[in-house]
């Protein structure tokens, strides 16, 4: 899991090279285009994650890396923060 992850996070972190080359050197057209439409949607996608997951990621020991790097590559590095731990009295409380 962890190696998807991470490929995960190489793959958006090229595609965002690419869409940063088009803002300077566009592309043929259509694709210009198109690369700047699908930029602009996945940072809109990015933000409404970043929106969301914002309470979880409040307490964190560097929320604002978190912050950063979730608007770089998004639910890869949601995916890859640690999950809360739970003890025995917080399991019996969520469990009731």
């Amino acid at each position: 899991m962890k190696v998807l992850l991470g490929l995960g996070k190489v793959l958006t972190l090229l595609f965002w090279v690419v869409v940063i080359v088009n803002l300077f050197r566009p592309l043929i057209n259509p694709f210009h285009l198109l690369v700047n439409l699908a930029g602009s949607l996945l940072l809109l996608t990015h933000f409404l994650e970043l929106w969301l997951f914002n309470a979880s990621i409040k307490h964190r020991a560097h929320p604002w890396r978190d912050r950063l790097q979730i608007l770089l590559v998004g639910m890869f590095h949601v995916q890859s923060l640690s999950a809360p731990v739970v003890d025995d009295v917080n399991k019996e409380v969520n469990h009731a």
